[in-house]
């Protein structure tokens, strides 16, 4: 009787012991994904003062790239401006964020910036008003992109500015390259036509 009991007992351990892992594995899997955001959670003001909501654009592919018009890098407006108009057509957007937390190379107000991006890049892709995109006082939309317990890709920083951020049509992080890589390099391209 008492060999029956222990046998009996012993079938009822592996059981047990597998739904509390599948507990746990579920647990894990649903803290994960509560987590993971995506980009049309965040509203923020353009350049202009007017709340710009990243809601208006799901479905859509799109880049965030944080700014400067006295670096080294400013060129990259030209070819910014160059694929935005290429392939907007095909649902694709550039989201730029003025920044003024490298080298101080931005700093100008919203208005300057904007005149300055107008006149000298003829840039029609929506600009944002100037945001800090690290530090103590780095805007929640960079907390996302910058953060892998948020975005679910991964942990990154900004490097410097013209670093760039590609969002999928279900506003989530896909990839993040560097700001030397120019806005039409082929494997930016190739991802925009996907």
């Amino acid at each position: 009787m008492k060999n029956l009991i222990i046998a009996i007992g012993l079938l009822f351990i592996p059981v047990c012991y597998g739904q509390k892992q599948t507990n746990k594995t579920t647990e894990k899997a649903e803290k994960n994904k509560i987590m993971k955001q995506n980009i049309y959670q965040f509203k923020v003001e353009d350049i202009e003062g007017n709340t710009f909501d990243f809601a208006t654009l799901k479905g859509k592919k799109i880049m965030v790239v944080n700014t400067a018009s006295e670096c080294g890098l400013t060129p990259q407006y030209e070819q910014l401006q160059k694929i935005y108009s290429t392939y907007k057509a095909l649902g694709f957007e550039i989201v730029g964020f003025p920044a003024n937390n490298f080298g101080a190379q931005e700093p100008g107000n919203n208005k300057e910036i904007k005149s300055f991006c107008t006149k000298n890049y003829g840039v029609t892709f929506p600009m944002m008003a100037k945001i800090s995109v690290k530090g103590d006082d780095m805007h929640p939309l960079y907390h996302f992109l910058t953060e892998k317990a948020k975005n679910g890709l991964e942990d990154s920083q900004v490097e410097w500015n013209f670093q760039k951020y590609l969002i999928d049509e279900k506003g989530e992080l896909v990839n993040v390259i560097s700001p030397r890589v120019l806005p039409d390099n082929q494997e930016i391209v190739d991802w925009i036509k996907g």
